[in-house]
Formats: C-alpha cells, sequence, structure tokens
C-alpha cells in the first residue's frame, strides 16, 4: 500500500481496513473528549469521523480511544530480559513505544551491545527507539567493559531508530567543558539530548543546559524540577522500581506547564512490570491524585512524541500511526484492547501475538574474574570509615562516618548495626581490582546476596556478614556467566542466570520473574527488610548519583567526584 491508498481510504473512495465505530476519543492535541468514528488504514489513522466503511468493523460502544503510550526514557536491561520478553511485558499494558538507552549492555559490550539490543528489536510489535549511550563509561572513576568515544558514537548517526544523544550523566564534565562530552554533544546537536543531573543547581546548572541538554529524569523535588523547568528542560517525571519519583512531583504539575512535562520508567524489575504495568500506571497513579485524566494521557504519549520529533506518534489523529488503546473507565485506566499500526497485539491484559522464538546472536563472554579478586579482608586503618548509607526508594545515598568492627586487626560486618561489608570486582578484564567498603539499610542478618547487575559499569557487586558466604556468591555467579544470587554460607538460596552480558535472559519474562520473586525471598530470608535488595544494590555502584557509591576502583565521593580513603584520616 502507499499514500495513495491512505488518502483514497481518508476520503471515503474506498473501504478502509478498520473502522472503530461509537468511540469516545481522548484528543491529547485538543484537549477533548468526543464521540468519533476512527479510520484505520495501511498502519494509519486515515480519518475521524462517521459515514466510513471498513473492512473490518467494530462497535466499541462509547468506550475511551487514546494514543498508544511512549516511556521517554527507559533502561530495557532492567528488566532482565531481552527486547522481545521485555515488550510482551509492556504492550498489554498499553506501552506502544519506548525510548531505549542500553547503556547497561553498552558499558559491557559497547556497540555490540548496543546493536544487539537494535537487532533483538527488529520485527518485534513494540516500537523501540534508542538514544546513543553518551557516558561509557560513566567516569573515569570505574573499570568498564567498553569505552565510547565520539568517533564510534558516530556511526550510529543516521540510524532510523536512533533518536539522539543518551542521559549525559559525566554532568560535572559536561558543564565544566569536558572536551570528550563536548565533542559527542556537538556530534548530536541536531538530535535529542538527553539530560542526568542530580541535585545540580544554579551556575553549574545553568553551564549544563548552555551546553544543549533538553531533558531531565533525575527531580526528586518540585524545587528541583521547577529551577531546571524554568531553564528550559522538559521535565521527565519517573516511576521505577527504586525511585518514585511521580507523587512528590505531582504538585509541579499545572495548566501553563504540562506541555513540557513527559512520563518514564528508567528501571523496573519483572514483577513489577507484569503486575503493577509501566507509563499506564503512572497514569492511574496521577489520575487517583488528582491530576486531570486527558492531560495525564497526554503526558505519558504526546508530550513525549513532540519532545522527540516523533510525528507521527502519540496521538490519534489522520496521518498518525494507529497505535490505539481502548478502555472503560477514565479514572481507572486499564487499556482492554492495544493496536500497534492498526494490528491488535494485546486484549485483556494478554498478548494476542505468539511468543517469538529467539534468534540467536554471538556475544563475546562478558565475565572475566580473576582469582586474585576474591580477598574481602579489610585491615583497620583507622578508627573511623566512611559508610554508604542507603536511603528509602531512592537511589542516592548518604555519606557517613563510623566506629568500625574490629576483629583481629581486620574491620568486619556490623551486623548489630547493619554496617555490612560490600565489594566491587572488576569483571570485564580479569584486572584482579576489588573496590571494598562498607555499606548500611540492607538489614542482612546472615549470607551474602551478589550480581552482575551494577549501574553503569555493571562488575561484579557482592554485599554480605561474612567472607564465606561473599566468596560462594561470587562463585555461583561466575558459574551461572553472570547473573544475581543469594547464599547462605556455601548453600546457594536462590539464583538466575543472565548469560546475555551478564544482565540479561532469553527466558520467557514470567519465569525471569519467579527467579527474581525467589531471589528477593532468600534475601528477605537472610534478613533485608527492603523490598528489592537487589535492584537497591545494582544502584550503590553508580559513581554520578550522590553521595557514596563504590566501585571497582574504590569509595567515590559524588560530591567531589573523587575515590576517598574507605578509613577517615583525622
Amino acid at each position: 500500500m502507499s499514500i495513495v491508498d491512505r488518502l483514497r481510504a481518508a476520503r471515503g473512495e474506498a473501504p478502509a481496513d478498520l473502522v472503530l465505530r461509537d468511540a469516545s476519543l481522548v484528543n491529547v492535541i485538543s484537549g477533548e473528549i468526543y464521540p468519533s468514528d476512527i479510520v484505520v488504514h495501511d498502519r494509519h489513522v486515515v480519518a475521524l469521523g462517521a459515514n466510513y466503511a471498513g473492512q473490518r468493523e467494530l462497535d466499541l460502544g462509547g468506550k475511551f480511544v487514546a494514543p498508544g503510550l511512549i516511556d521517554a526514557h527507559v533502561h530495557i536491561e532492567s528488566s532482565l530480559v531481552t527486547p522481545p520478553e521485555f515488550a510482551r511485558a509492556v504492550l498489554p499494558h498499553g506501552v506502544t513505544t519506548v525510548i531505549a538507552d542500553p547503556h547497561e549492555i553498552a558499558n559491557v559490550l559497547g556497540l555490540e551491545g548496543l546493536r544487539y539490543m537494535l537487532e533483538r528489536a527488529k520485527y518485534g510489535a513494540l516500537n523501540m527507539f534508542v538514544m546513543a549511550s553518551s557516558c561509557v563509561p560513566a567516569t573515569d572513576m570505574e573499570t568498564s567493559g567498553a569505552r565510547l568515544e565520539a568517533d564510534d558514537l558516530g556511526q550510529l548517526l543516521g540510524h532510523p531508530w536512533v533518536l539522539g544523544l543518551a542521559e549525559l550523566m559525566n554532568y560535572p564534565g559536561v558543564a565544566l567543558g569536558d572536551e570528550g562530552m563536548l565533542d559527542k554533544i556537538e556530534l548530536f546537536r541536531h538530535l535529542a539530548l538527553d539530560g542526568h543531573a542530580p541535585d545540580m543547581s544554579g551556575p553549574m546548572l545553568n553551564a549544563y543546559v548552555a551546553a544543549g541538554v533538553q531533558s531531565e529524569h533525575e527531580c526528586t523535588t518540585v524545587a528541583e524540577a521547577l529551577e531546571k523547568l524554568r531553564l528550559g528542560l522538559t521535565i521527565f517525571i519517573r516511576e521505577g522500581t527504586t525511585t518514585r519519583n511521580l507523587l512528590p512531583l505531582l504538585p509541579l504539575i499545572t495548566n501553563e506547564n504540562q506541555a513540557a512535562i513527559c512520563f518514564c520508567t528508567d528501571d523496573r524489575i519483572p514483577a513489577d512490570l507484569l503486575d503493577q504495568g509501566s507509563i499506564d500506571h503512572m497514569i492511574r497513579l496521577a489520575i487517583k491524585n488528582g491530576l486531570d485524566p486527558v492531560a495525564a494521557i497526554r503526558m505519558g504519549s504526546y508530550n513525549t512524541a513532540r519532545h522527540f520529533g516523533l510525528k507521527k506518534y502519540g496521538a490519534v489523529a489522520p496521518g498518525k500511526y494507529a497505535d490505539l488503546l481502548v478502555f472503560s473507565d477514565l479514572q481507572d485506566f486499564r487499556p482492554e484492547m492495544v493496536y500497534r499500526g492498526g494490528t491488535l497485539v494485546a486484549e485483556n491484559g494478554a498478548m494476542t501475538l505468539p511468543r517469538p522464538a529467539p534468534r540467536p546472536i554471538n556475544l563475546r563472554a562478558s565475565l572475566n574474574i580473576a582469582s586474585a579478586a576474591l580477598d574481602f579482608s579489610i585491615p583497620a586503618t583507622g578508627e573511623r570509615v566512611h559508610v554508604i548509607a542507603t536511603v528509602k526508594d531512592q537511589v542516592v545515598t548518604e555519606k557517613r562516618l563510623e566506629r568500625p568492627k574490629i576483629v583481629a586487626g581486620l574491620a568486619v560486618s556490623d551486623v548489630e548495626r547493619d554496617i555490612l561489608k560490600f565489594a566491587m570486582l572488576e569483571r570485564h578484564r580479569a584486572s584482579g581490582r576489588i573496590g571494598k567498603a562498607f555499606i548500611q539499610g540492607f538489614g542482612l542478618k546472615r549470607g551474602a546476596i551478589a550480581g552482575t547487575v551494577a549501574h553503569d559499569h555493571h562488575n561484579l557487586a557482592v554485599i554480605g556478614v561474612d567472607d564465606e558466604s561473599m566468596t560462594a556468591a561470587v562463585n555461583a555467579i561466575v558459574a551461572m556467566g553472570g547473573g544475581l544470587a543469594a547464599v547462605d554460607g556455601e548453600e546457594i538460596l536462590a539464583r538466575l542466570p543472565l548469560p546475555v552480558a551478564g544482565l540479561l535472559s532469553e527466558s520467557p519474562i514470567e519465569t525471569v520473574r519467579q527467579q527474581y520473586d525467589s531471589l528477593i525471598a532468600a534475601a528477605q530470608d537472610l534478613g533485608s527488610q527492603l523490598s528489592d535488595p537487589f535492584m537497591v544494590m545494582s544502584f550503590m555502584g553508580l559513581e554520578v548519583i550522590p553521595k557514596l557509591k563504590l566501585t571497582d576502583q574504590g569509595l567515590v565521593d559524588v560530591e567531589q567526584f573523587k575515590i576517598i580513603d574507605l578509613f577517615a584520616r583525622n
């Protein structure tokens, strides 16, 4: 078919492929809800109105129709599955398009990882656009499996599914004019430039925005978001598994500024995707807490399409792709039918398409641990130790000074005060490098948890009560070729193999969800009271999120943007 065929159908001179009759159209462009038939031909909406004929016609009986939802910023890797399985999770919830930043797999495999994600999304039911990963590695205070410079990223320019440059996490570098960061920004200057600047304010924020950054998804307070909004940044309000910013930021939204606000999930685990949903969950939550339903749907669709220049997405109007949602209750937004390009892909919470068979794609090995790294002892060289303190429902941490528990000249875990040993093992180059620290807030009373999901370098993280358990947890990960594990002494309580770059599984997402649930249950049986200790652990190595984090190179004071001694000098 062609545009000529679509125009004939739009004029009513030929029957359309599909006519949805008696719909209550949620028009996110005009802000209205009104009765209309919706005419679909050759994957597009071609007309709104009455008196059209279709080869297939469906009477909706007044049900609402809205555009397919768009996630403004998501790391598919956090779902622990490949793009086809991620699609099976989000499509039944009405998400038909995502803007993905695959910098997790890029930090492990570089361009090979980016191309893997694009290849695995091919021919799928989900529209997956990609932002070129700007910070691989995030900083020079970590060891990643790859390094992407401007010349590397330039190979992605012109790719039809690449929309711009992903979150510029080296925000001090951008603001201070780091040459490498500015080279990447210049290369993608005509495309979208995503931001990442937690707690940044004042002159440094001005400089960051002046470099060309266009969006921000790290806001946690209205004051922070308003300052960034006033400087011209589009605010992506985030509701992830660990980072839950929607309710605190709802008071930011007004009639005057809502066009500059989008919804994103950033990182969500399988159980949350399957049970709660994605952008649809945010829309329900926003409506329940007083946001106008049309405005909420607009922030989850049209605003995002406009921000990224996706002219054929995000609304139900002639010329747009027929990505459509049918639902019954405006106050309890739950898609009942989901169309992608005019094809019904999900109904009543389940896919209508068969699960695609995995297409084998060979990737290089990504787990290389040197035996020298398996030394978790920490000689006591001072009377006070820096401790990473977790913050509930956030990936930021607090920085504390505590007196360590010392046994035979070694600093060890102190279960009574919930100060546990934390190590980060370099796993890309078998260098034997290991960072060691102490962390508070995980609550383990015995055993250890470990995994190769550790943003953004994805080295091997392990938190434990004793060295024996920590060693057993690392050995379990190595035996799987990457993944997550919970152990008690030598006993492996639960495990999840992630053979694709130590990050992803090709198994059905339902299977991965069950394995992940078992891991959380095992960690909680070991004493943790966190709702998801593995997700929290995965962010404890991200040295671009304040205040204190651990990489394989050591303890990072993010506010000073430098590696500091574990023991205080005075």
